[in-house]
């Protein structure tokens, strides 16, 4: 069909009147990318940070946003896999996303920490604690808003040795980059310490069965048990050991911290204890904080919550500072120190904090969580 000139003129210039006003509406947007599991066994751990990074941005559109730009979240999965972390950070990638809070898990981070920063993309995982992802890089890009494995393995050995003073320990871990990462600082500080580790070992992650593990245990003699991992496999070798009469007690790190041990252990549950960054949502000067998860049914005193809340926060008082320029805002970074509700951040020249502590917790089958004392 032939369409009159004036008729095409007409739709012509509707046509790029759309496009100017879809391109205007693009403008007023600054698009922050969220890797995290929104599917498989950690998906758990995804949420709790999800929480923390909405919060973040509705906090900062309520505000004005960045200089008048809407701050947009592009959402995307990983499952926390180290194999899908390079899938979505190239989707990442070809969105034209500049800025991503996550990944989550280590594993995933380490895969995809290269690709972000070959392509300028900057990127603050809030919880990704193995030193393999910044030590001896020289990324660009590339931090974490947490403390690394060779930080929170001594803080848990420590607690071992002077409080807990077992004959016979073994160490065991899930064969993946932060669960063997963390058992092996834990190991070697136990060592040095002069605690007996009986073995070091790995497990399945996944296998719903660990009996043979156990028995090693039993016959071993070991009375305390370190387990560096998630809390699907700690809880299962919780409650198989508690069903075989095994009573030593447990302990992992924070990837552990998960209210979903409490279903798969069982009573088996109580008295576990964890390394775990400090609850800050009982700190006073972040009363004001804590009411705005309240109010939007979030929980504040999670083990990642506050976490990503301060690296999200981070990050956009980084873009308000010295504009879209992701070279930039990674110097602003690391020249930076930023007050946030877990406390002061400042990072080094590989990305990582300049200090984190962890804070050892035990575990009640209620699903509270109590400082511990030995």
């Amino acid at each position: 069909m032939n369409i009159p000139f004036r008729t095409k003129t007409i739709a012509t210039a509707l046509g790029l009147a759309g496009a100017l006003l879809a391109n205007a509406a693009l403008a007023d947007t600054l698009k922050i990318g969220l890797v995290r599991p929104t599917t498989g066994a950690v998906k758990q751990y995804g949420d709790m940070v999800q929480e923390g990074v909405d919060t973040a941005v509705e906090m900062a559109n309520a505000a004005g946003g960045i200089k008048g730009k809407k701050i947009e979240l592009l959402v995307v999965d990983d499952a926390c896999e180290p194999k899908q972390g390079p899938v979505a950070a190239n989707r990442i990638v070809n969105a034209k996303v500049r800025y991503v809070v996550g990944p989550v898990c280590s594993g995933a981070t380490i895969a995809a920490a290269g690709i972000y920063n070959n392509e300028g993309v900057v990127m603050i995982s809030p919880s990704a604690t193995a030193p393999a992802l910044t030590e001896g890089k020289n990324y660009k890009y590339i931090f974490r808003a947490t403390g690394r494995d060779d930080q929170q393995g001594p803080a848990a050995a420590r607690f071992i040795a002077e409080k807990v003073k077992p004959k016979k320990v073994a160490v065991l871990h899930d064969k993946q980059s932060y669960g063997q990462g963390v058992a092996a600082n834990v190991r070697d500080e136990l060592k040095k310490a002069g605690v007996n580790v009986a073995f070091f070992e790995g497990i399945n992650a996944g296998d719903t069965d660990y009996s043979a593990v156990i028995t090693k245990l039993k016959s071993a003699g070991v009375d305390f048990v370190y387990y560096g991992g998630y809390h699907p496999e700690l809880g299962l070798l919780l409650r198989q050991a508690a069903e075989q009469g095994l009573k030593t007690r447990m302990m992992g790190p924070e990837g552990a911290g998960n209210p979903e041990i409490n279903a798969i252990a069982g009573a088996a549950v109580e008295g576990m204890l964890l390394t775990l960054p400090a609850d800050f949502s009982t700190n006073p000067k972040n009363a004001a904080i804590v009411k705005v998860f309240k109010d939007k049914k979030r929980d504040a005193s999670g083990a990642f919550q506050l976490q990503s809340y301060a690296a999200t926060q981070a990050l956009i008082e980084s873009i308000k500072a010295v504009g879209d320029d992701p070279s930039k805002v990674a110097a602003h970074l690391r020249k930076t120190s930023f007050d946030t509700p877990i406390g002061t951040l400042a990072w080094d020249a590989k990305g990582d904090l300049k200090s984190y502590d962890f804070v050892v917790y035990e575990w009640h089958k209620d699903g509270s969580k109590t400082l511990a004392t030995k």
